[in-house]
């Protein structure tokens, strides 16, 4: 059986929210497909109570954004769980203007949330993805997430 949340966000987010938006409001059949798949009771309800908490967030943000923001400074769990890597691709998304301060923040809280001992690069590139998606006004930056994921290509220069 499938124990991850992020699994069970990334299934969500590929079969309902992206591809399918107008399912996405049908809970039970999204609980359904979730049971079909082979995630259990525990898992799939974390998955929506931090989708809850970020659809709270999106609707009381009054996000304050300036050019002139301090460098962010991580706390001791936050770097024990985001090794450089992982904070090297937040700060350049900054630097890229795909990220702001308040989308970081929304990601680096839904990072906290998924209660995971290790995150790794791609665990933040789709909490990011799923942010930005759920953030009014950033389809822009999604689309160049979107980019950033999808391109086999090249890697990000920080």
């Amino acid at each position: 059986m499938k124990e991850n949340v992020l699994e069970v966000l990334m299934y969500l987010f590929e079969n309902y929210i992206y591809e399918q938006p107008a399912a996405a409001d049908d809970r039970h059949s999204m609980e359904e497909s979730l049971h079909q798949a082979g995630f259990t009771n525990v898992e799939i309800d974390k998955a929506f109570r931090w989708l809850d908490v970020l659809a709270e967030q999106r609707d009381s943000s009054a996000a304050v954004v300036s050019n002139n923001q301090p460098m962010r400074v991580y706390t001791a769990d936050e770097l024990d769980r985001l090794d450089a890597d992982c904070r090297g691709f937040l700060l350049y998304l900054e630097n890229t203007a795909v990220l702001d301060t308040h989308c970081r923040e929304l990601v680096l809280d839904r990072l906290q949330a998924l209660e995971n001992e290790d995150i790794d690069l791609e665990d933040v590139k789709w909490v990011v993805l799923m942010v930005l998606f759920n953030q009014p006004g950033q389809e822009a930056n999604f689309a160049s997430m979107e980019d950033l994921m999808f391109d086999n290509e090249g890697e990000y220069l920080h």
